[in-house]
């Protein structure tokens, strides 16, 4: 499952340079899947969508900081437990209880992301 942040955050930043995806973002921030990493060219993102990898998407949130599903592995392949919830300081990375995937599916998505 991918982690989200919930509208308990309080905007610290402390989860967003721990991310080794870069799937966190500051609230109202236009993403990209490129973000942070190599991939070029088209992308499919979880939900089936095509996009070019550097096409600027639409904030998830525009008043806290969010996740990108699409870029989050909740760490796995990096460390031990995501870092986000480690160093949140009023617990609001949580895991998305609609999102629920394998350990497979996190690594597969690692591997997508860093080429």
């Amino acid at each position: 499952m991918a982690i989200i942040i919930t509208d308990e955050c309080i905007n610290c930043g402390a989860c967003e340079p721990e991310c080794p995806n870069n799937a966190i973002y500051e609230g109202g921030v236009e993403w990209s899947i490129s973000d942070g990493n190599t991939v070029t060219g088209m992308y499919t993102l979880e939900n089936g969508k095509e996009v070019d990898a550097k096409q600027r998407q639409m904030p998830i949130s525009n008043e806290y900081y969010f996740i990108v599903p699409d870029k989050c592995t909740e760490c796995v392949g990096f460390h031990e437990e995501p870092q986000c919830a480690a160093v949140c300081p009023v617990d609001c990375c949580v895991p998305d209880p609609d999102r629920r995937e394998s350990e497979e599916t996190l690594l597969k998505r690692k591997e997508k992301l860093h080429l």
